[in-house]
């Protein structure tokens, strides 16, 4: 039996390659590591992104830009949960995550962390951000 790698897979309507480049800017170590686009006479418009992918965090995360129009998007049921290792880092974070996206949880001491916050970015993609 062989390893499955499973890693998250990111479906935009064109704006992934905004939105890895914003996620690659906000995390040390990151990086593009594969862009492929659409070309003539490709389903998708030509020059979006195709497939790509990024690390962020140790994470290698794929996305595209969806080739066909659909009723759905990202849901605040799935984020991707980030461990903040300074409150410079959270802080940080939040401002440029929160950034005409929407907070559902404002960053704030709760119970369960000393700082915490959920928010949708501008992209539609849901984080949790925590300084525990």
């Amino acid at each position: 039996m062989t390893d499955s790698k499973i890693q998250p897979f990111l479906m935009f309507e064109g704006d992934a390659e905004a939105a890895v480049n914003l996620y690659v800017s906000l995390f040390a170590e990151s990086q593009v590591i594969e862009i492929v686009r659409y070309g003539e006479n490709e389903a998708g418009v030509q020059g979006s992104v195709k497939r790509a992918r990024f690390s962020i965090g140790n994470q290698t995360i794929l996305c595209c830009d969806s080739a066909v129009q659909h009723a759905f998007t990202f849901t605040p049921s799935f984020s991707l949960f980030v461990e903040c290792h300074s409150e410079e880092e959270i802080h940080r974070l939040f401002a440029e995550l929160s950034t005409a996206g929407d907070v559902f949880m404002p960053l704030s001491s709760y119970g369960f962390s000393r700082k915490f916050a959920w928010l949708n970015d501008r992209f539609g993609v849901a984080w949790q951000l925590n300084f525990a």
